[in-house]
């Protein structure tokens, strides 16, 4: 097969893989998988370049942090957090919407947002019942939050896993570098959610009560569990802190986390495997060849030389470039694949380029692929989870309704991350970090009496329909 033929034939299995993933009429893992099978049968890919082209510090990465994750689930704290930030919101909707979204938010960070959803949505149901009000605002505001919350770290969102293994970032990079703007918008997020649904989310004094008397310590299963699993965790978090201090790959961390929390457990392997997520795990597998292959035939490298002339070789415009472009197709596709073929981009773009540092170009590439994930319902799989698990308890939430709500509020928190990039690349360092913490903190105050002043009149509302029932 001549070499023009490999490029057409490789572009052509990849376009052809990735509208097959976009249009769901098969698994995603079937889809790369059949493509990556196609380029090494041809030849174009031979086992070799196959296996280096895996990466498998992603693959080690996701099994680790999903074994950890599959035991914990069974202890129950999750669902306690769920509960007990209810409880401590004092049964108010609104209220409850803001602490649920900053539990999700949270351990989407420190976990992965996926799981997260599939955790908390079945106790957003429980409560949004006993309130007697519908469950879409806290499901939407969820998803958006996972998927904020899953930007801050190296382990919250499949893309950074992805970054944080082709650089040379860390977790304490992430954290460092992204968790200030993340801070930012989803403040900012959550104010603009409770001024959309200020009118929705209204429910009496005495449904309010039933969440009061509800009993978070009911929702640990084992005890015993959660005080080992909790150990690992803490461990495996340290682990991912100094991991370059150590200079040891995430991967090995949470690998040897997940190998130590079954040893403590005395698990059946087994049973245990079966709580990672294995069509996932080929789909990277697949998805890896498939962009190699581009890579190799050089299709990556003209792409890239393409977009050196649109930017010409300048660093900030190509960030820009990256950012938006990152947020407006990760809306409509998955941004895993989006990302896959975007590392090898950059990675050119820097080499063709002449640029030394690419560090704006990574942290572009993560805040567009993983916030403009909010944009619609299939942008990215947190919100595909969560709208079939409320579909199959009979709430429907249509592509358009989510796209009304959540695109504008995607855009918002691109045009944020737009301000921070530039704010990061002209004063990088201390000042742009600790600058942007403050506007967050600064914010978060002033949302306190604004809070008050806008949902007067929700209270005022509902203590009227209260008085009216009464008469």
């Amino acid at each position: 097969m001549s070499a023009q033929v490999q490029v057409i034939f490789a572009t052509a299995v990849f376009l052809l893989t990735y509208a097959v993933i976009v249009s769901e009429k098969i698994h995603r893992a079937v889809a790369a998988l059949v493509g990556a099978a196609l380029l090494a049968l041809t030849g174009i890919m031979n086992l070799e370049e196959a296996v280096h082209a895996i990466d498998f510090n992603t693959i080690g990465l996701l099994v680790g942090m999903m074994i950890i994750v599959g035991i914990t689930r069974r202890t129950g704290v999750f669902e306690y957090l769920a509960v007990k930030a209810a409880r401590r919101a004092k049964g108010e909707p609104l209220r409850i919407m803001a602490a649920l979204s900053l539990v999700t938010a949270v351990l989407s960070a420190l976990l992965d947002n996926v799981t997260t959803v599939l955790l908390i949505v079945p106790v957003t149901f429980a409560i949004a019942g006993q309130l007697q009000i519908s469950p879409i605002p806290f499901l939407i505001a969820e998803i958006i939050a996972s998927n904020i919350g899953g930007t801050a770290t190296l382990i919250g969102d499949p893309p950074n896993i992805m970054i944080g293994s082709q650089t040379h970032l860390g977790f304490m990079d992430f954290v460092i570098n992204l968790t200030p703007v993340v801070v930012v918008i989803y403040i900012l997020t959550i104010f603009c959610l409770r001024i959309i649904y200020r009118r929705q989310l209204v429910s009496r004094p005495e449904l309010q009560e039933k969440i009061m008397r509800m009993n978070e310590k009911d929702e640990i299963k084992d005890p015993v569990l959660l005080k080992k699993c909790l150990v690992v965790l803490c461990l495996t978090i340290a682990g991912f802190v100094l991991h370059q201090f150590l200079h040891l790959e995430s991967s090995v961390i949470a690998l040897s986390g997940a190998s130590l929390l079954l040893l403590l457990t005395r698990e059946d392997p087994e049973h245990v495997l079966h709580a990672v997520e294995w069509p996932v795990i080929f789909f990277f597998v697949g998805l890896f060849i498939v962009v190699g292959a581009l890579e190799k035939v050089g299709v990556i490298e003209a792409v890239a030389r393409f977009s050196l002339e649109i930017t010409r070789g300048q660093l900030m415009p190509a960030a820009m470039l990256i950012l938006w472009v990152s947020a407006l197709a990760s809306a409509f596709v998955d941004n895993i694949p989006f990302v896959a073929t975007m590392i090898p981009l950059i990675h050119d773009m820097g080499r063709l380029g002449q640029m030394g540092n690419l560090d704006l170009l990574w942290w572009a590439l993560s805040l567009g692929a993983c916030l403009g994930g909010n944009g619609t319902a299939i942008g990215a799989s947190a919100n595909v989870v969560v709208i079939g698990m409320a579909e199959k308890r009979g709430v429907l939430i249509t592509f358009i309704s989510y796209l009304k709500v959540a695109f504008p509020l995607m855009l918002m928190s691109i045009i944020v991350s737009t301000v921070y990039l530039l704010f990061w690349y002209h004063y990088h360092g201390l000042i742009s970090l600790v600058g942007t913490l403050v506007v967050g903190v600064v914010l978060g105050v002033l949302s306190i009496p604004l809070n008050k002043f806008l949902f007067s009149e929700n209270k005022l509302s509902q203590g009227g329909l209260v008085k009216h029932k009464q008469v």
